[in-house]
């Protein structure tokens, strides 16, 4: 069993791409690749129809609870909203950072693991690339809101509004603490 882990890890730890196949592509030049369960594009039009990748964490540096950097490319969880890094909550009576453990629950998260992204067609309002990222396949949007450390940003997706339900009603993450919604303390 630890050897298959290992092999396992040595497979999935290694990113290669052939550059020519057989497969259909719809009309954006993207396809799903049997052979790696991934979704990926060719068409190099917008910047954020690349093809998804694996990153390795040495490339990854973590900004907030909703926002990556991967090499030079700055990568915002699509369809969910963290605290803001310097966002505080009350906590038994107490002020904490809310943005900062979020940033680090993320952190605590991806680790030493490879994290997999799939960018949206469009880029942010501030040119940001919108994507969602994953760890073995389990998404990191989801993750975040399902244990409480996002939320739900509705007024761009409805993808996470079950999650954000689950961590409410069980009390997880920051819905322990009073705390205004990321969207609310920006435009103050």
């Amino acid at each position: 069993m630890k050897i298959c882990l290992i092999l396992l890890s040595i497979f999935f730890g290694i990113t290669t791409y052939a550059l020519s196949h057989s497969g259909r592509t719809n009309s954006e030049g993207c396809h799903n690749q049997r052979s790696n369960g991934t979704y990926h594009c060719h068409n190099k039009k917008n910047k954020s129809s690349s093809q998804p990748q694996r990153y390795q964490k040495s490339s990854i540096r973590i900004i907030d609870g909703d926002t990556i950097y991967i090499g030079e490319n700055k990568i915002r969880f699509s369809g969910i909203d963290a605290p803001e890094i310097k966002q505080l909550c009350e906590l038994n009576n107490k002020l904490i950072k809310c943005g900062v453990i979020a940033k680090d629950f993320l952190e605590k998260k991806i680790s030493s693991n490879n994290v997999r992204c799939i960018p949206e067609k469009d880029l942010d309002r501030y040119s940001r690339i919108l994507a969602e990222c994953f760890i073995n396949n389990e998404s990191l949007s989801k993750y975040m809101v399902r244990n409480g450390y996002a939320f739900a940003f509705r007024k761009y997706s409805k993808k996470f509004i079950d999650d954000e339900e689950y961590a409410k009603t069980n009390n997880l993450g920051l819905w322990k603490t009073k705390f205004e919604f990321p969207w609310l303390t920006r435009k103050k």
